[in-house]
């Protein structure tokens, strides 16, 4: 059985069990484990137990769940002995009963660590950390030793733990046991990485041999930069009287007599991080030989942290994958799952996104009245955001086309509502057609869209409408748009497109066009059943192997 041990506030020493697979912690009184103070949110976090493993993971809570002095955004796998604070509470997870540890299994028991980075100040000399090897003190002070077989097992481990790692959160604190069973004078380690090219630097694994150690590790800053800028491992054997850490603030308050300090350098040759293994003891100062070690140790953890942060990414990108298929998913069940069934009448339609989602998107609307409206919408750019856009337009146009008497004050309603959005550097070309049954009447209002094409029963062409165009939603909040109607004659049909048509492009950079388009749609062809699939075939054997570039969609309906 797995339990939380109260460290500080509360009653220390109080064990809470993590029983069963959820264990909610927070002030209300219905969680797993009550914490009743003021700052902690009625549920703040949970530890959840998957397997043979437990997670921790922070609940949305306002002042944030921290393991080993990180603050923790996703779900984080606990490892025995973490530290856990909940904003002035402290605990300490096992996967067992803890017991009291006695004096000497204090002194040489490992301690998981806060720590922070600090810029130091109060520099005496213009000198800091240099890039290069450098030696210094006597050689002939009292040292522990570590024979070689005992070294070379220590390797062998970080070797084999590094080998099989796929996390750099699991194998860090990994590499620090290890070290410290090859440097036995070694009282701090800890490990410092680059969060992205230029982000912050971040501790990821913090060690403490003593018992009596502070809280807080603080960790230079000067120190980890210069090493990582230089790529070269450095090694004190007197750091305290070392002249270029008088700037270090962090050696002078924690009266480091050691240390070493050596860069993760990936296969690119950029600098992911540091190691650094210092000691207080100054008859046990680290040598040449230790800082080969060091280096060594440094080599192997950084191919594996890069081959850990590749696998990271693999996983985020096979994420994102699932989504977009997902949002493909939702996305074509905006969209009408078959052309309407009028009588006298023949309707054809098409949609295909340059990306998984995209852009553009048409609709069928019933009205009163024997009414049906079609809308065809080109948000603008392409993508999540944009297919986001098309989502929450689709709502709106149905909205208001239900709610307003004319396509025109249905128009000026869809403008308003989307220009209210803050939708600043996006607008959107939209075209709404009206049908009435009855009449055989299109009733036309067009925001910024290309003209609809009509085709008369003689095979003649028109563009209509083009001096009637508003402009595109989102450009004038107040625009107010005006509305046509035309009539369809038997065997007349109409013709409305998205610009992924018209632009389509081949593999010479050629535009398919809009004369090509009007004189592609004077074909023979009886009725919009073969107009519409003849005019995609037209475009695609334009484009030839060129990859679509942008989104397609097409309307086509007419009165047979």
């Amino acid at each position: 059985m797995a339990v939380l041990q109260v460290l500080k506030g509360l009653n220390p020493g109080q064990q809470f069990p993590l029983e069963g697979e959820k264990s909610v912690l927070g002030r209300h009184p219905d969680c797993d484990i009550v914490l009743d103070v003021g700052a902690i949110s009625r549920q703040h976090a949970q530890i959840l137990a998957i397997g043979p493993d437990f997670f921790v993971e922070d609940l949305k809570s306002r002042n944030g769940t921290f393991v080993n002095g990180q603050q923790i955004h996703e779900r984080h796998r606990l490892e025995d002995n973490d530290r856990i604070k909940i904003c002035d509470l402290l605990f300490t997870f096992h996967r067992g009963v803890p017991g009291k540890p006695s004096a000497s299994a204090t002194d040489s028991q490992w301690r998981g660590l806060a720590a922070e980075l600090v810029d130091d100040t109060g520099a005496t000399t213009g000198s800091t950390v240099v890039s290069k090897l450098d030696v210094s003190g006597s050689r002939d002070s009292l040292r522990l030793t570590v024979n070689a077989e005992a070294k070379l097992k220590a390797l062998l481990e970080i070797n084999q733990n590094l080998g099989s790692a796929i996390a750099v959160d699991q194998v860090l604190p990994k590499i620090l046991d290890s070290l410290f069973k090859i440097f036995l004078q070694a009282d701090r380690g800890f490990v410092v990485l680059q969060l992205g090219e230029n982000g912050p630097l971040v501790p990821k694994a913090v060690k403490h041999r003593r018992s009596d150690a502070d809280e807080t590790v603080r960790i230079s800053r000067t120190i980890m930069s210069q090493v990582m800028a230089g790529k070269e491992a450095i090694l004190s054997a007197d750091a305290a009287s070392d002249a270029r850490f008088d700037s270090s603030q962090s050696i002078a308050d924690f009266r480091i007599r050691s240390m070493m300090c050596a860069p993760l350098v990936d296969s690119t040759g950029r600098a992911l991080g540091a190691i650094q293994i210092d000691t207080l003891d100054q008859r046990s100062r680290f040598q040449q030989e230790d800082l080969d070690v060091l280096v060594s140790v440094a080599g192997q953890a950084a191919f594996a942290i890069e081959n850990a942060q590749l696998h990271e990414a693999a996983l985020r990108q096979q994420g994102l994958e699932r989504d977009l298929q997902l949002a493909h998913k939702v996305q074509q069940g905006f969209l009408p799952s078959a052309p309407p069934v009028i009588e006298g009448y023949d309707f054809f339609d098409f949609y295909e996104a340059a990306n998984q989602v995209g852009g553009d998107y048409f609709d069928y609307v019933p009205l009163p009245g024997k009414r049906l409206a079609m809308v065809l919408a080109d948000v603008s750019g392409k993508g999540i955001a944009a297919a986001l856009l098309t989502a929450k337009l689709s709502s709106e146009a149905r909205y208001c086309l239900a709610s307003e008497a004319s396509p025109a004050a249905a128009m000026d309603r869809l403008n308003a509502a989307f220009s209210a959005s803050g939708w600043e550097d996006r607008f959107v070309t939209i075209i709404i057609a009206v049908l009435d049954q009855q009449q055989h009447e299109v009733t036309i209002v067009n925001a910024g869209h290309m003209a609809p094409f009509l085709r008369h029963a003689d095979a003649t062409v028109e563009a209509i409408g083009v001096d009637a165009a508003g402009v595109p939603l989102g450009v004038d909040a107040d625009h107010e748009y005006q509305q046509f109607a035309v009539r369809l004659a038997a065997g007349d049909s109409l013709t409305l497109f998205t610009d992924g048509l018209s632009e389509a492009m081949n593999a010479a950079g050629d535009l398919y066009g809009l004369d090509r388009l009007e004189a592609r749609l004077t074909s023979p062809a009886e009725g919009v059943k073969q107009l519409g699939p003849g005019l995609l075939a037209d475009v695609k054997q334009f484009v030839g192997q060129r990859a679509q570039s942008d989104d397609m969609c097409l309307v086509c309906f007419g009165r047979r």
